[in-house]
């Protein structure tokens, strides 16, 4: 389901897989997830620090509908490769225990926005209830169009952004957090995407979030088929602009860090799976993001967390201290993953996508441009290989 005026991957024919999507083929499809952004843009014409031009903002993914500052829930995070930061993953690994709201942001807003959330949830509690926090902030560097170094993103943004955080359709593209990001040299940002496990197997649902902010145009492949070579930077320009030729040399003068970019991959489930279950999920989050056309280059931050919400009030807060001490969880056999295995796959790859179709062209700071995937040409590329749905 399209949220605005742009439409999705498969409203242009393109269905990736063969499982079923939830209802809205968002994370939303998970019972109690919502997801909020705030979306900052303002400014045109050349870069001046502290002032912009501004391409930026934060999305944040709250896990489950009850009260996530005081009831943990089982998840683990998987790093494909770590020129990067998501904070709070120590204690994820420690304890396989998530807490509180996730963000996504630009790499410079990583503290103010991990405080506001600290902020947050002290609010949240009655005075002096609130014990402490390590949340969960991921980024991804939007500096080709943004005035990254201005510290736009403040902590009312991240207030903003949890206040509009519900369920159902997920707006996508150039808002909140992917505002300023740029995939595979076209305009990227927010996708998000859902896998429906069929009944006979569970019946449980697989969605992830997908900040993409990564990978080389001649790389991209969508459904198999090699888009980037189909629709080259000749054809649609890169936003590296001259420092993108073909010729290599040229290409490798870009900095490194503007050249291979960084995805943020948040996978939520409602199946009962324990912490190393979530962790062999989070590591199937990198086979969608391969099939996409990542390299998991030297200077990509590719780090992704899996979430469940399948087991609910337990374990209990670290606060509550019942005796013997003992909680029961229900958990799904090792032998019975693959199906959400290839959720995770499917689901990735089509939310890295769905953030591509629903990216705009935006011209940021000193009048770079990132162009939109052009869905004409998308459409033609598709069908040419016989991989054309409607």
């Amino acid at each position: 389901m399209a949220v605005g005026d742009r439409p999705r991957a498969r409203d242009l024919g393109i269905v990736i897989g063969g499982m079923a999507p939830g209802p809205n083929n968002a994370i939303t499809d998970v019972p109690g997830v919502r997801v909020g952004h705030s979306t900052i843009i303002r400014g045109e014409g050349p870069l001046v620090v502290g002032e912009g031009p501004v391409r930026t903002g934060v999305t944040v993914v709250v896990p489950h509908d009850g009260d996530v500052w005081k009831e943990p829930i089982f998840a683990a995070p998987h790093i494909l490769n770590g020129n990067g930061e998501m904070t709070g993953l120590e204690w994820i690994r420690e304890s396989g225990m998530l807490g509180g709201v996730i963000a996504v942001t630009n790499t410079h807003s990583v503290g103010v926005v991990r405080d506001a959330l600290v902020a947050e949830g002290i609010r949240s509690q009655p005075r002096g209830a609130f014990n402490w926090s390590l949340p969960v902030v991921g980024e991804t560097w939007d500096g080709l169009l943004n005035d990254a170094d201005g510290f736009h993103v403040r902590p009312e943004h991240v207030t903003a952004a949890i206040a509009d955080a519900k369920s159902g359709p997920v707006a996508e593209g150039n808002v909140g957090g992917g505002t300023g990001m740029v995939c595979h040299e076209f305009k990227g940002g927010i996708g998000t995407a859902s896998r429906r496990i069929p009944e006979t197997q569970g019946g449980w649902t697989v969605g992830v979030l997908v900040q993409a902010n990564y990978g080389r145009r001649d790389l991209l492949r969508i459904d198999g088929v090699p888009v980037g070579a189909e629709i080259p930077i000749g054809e649609v320009p890169s936003p590296y602009g001259d420092r993108r030729h073909a010729d290599a040399a040229v290409a490798i003068a870009a900095p490194a860090r503007e050249r291979d970019g960084s995805i943020i991959i948040i996978v939520a489930t409602d199946a009962p799976i324990l912490p190393h279950q979530c962790r062999r999920l989070a590591q199937r989050a990198s086979l969608g993001l391969a099939r996409a056309g990542s390299l998991g280059a030297t200077t990509s931050g590719d780090l992704f967390l899996c979430f469940s919400n399948g087991n609910r009030a337990r374990p209990l807060p670290e606060s509550d201290r019942p005796e013997p001490g003992v909680t029961l969880v229900r958990v799904v056999g090792d032998a019975s993953l693959d199906p959400l295995f290839e959720a995770t796959v499917e689901a990735t790859e089509e939310a890295i996508v769905n953030a591509l179709v629903a990216g705009e062209t935006m011209t940021g700071r000193d009048g770079l441009t990132a162009h939109g995937i052009p869905h004409d040409r998308l459409r033609e590329a598709m069908a040419k290989y016989g991989r054309l749905r409607s």
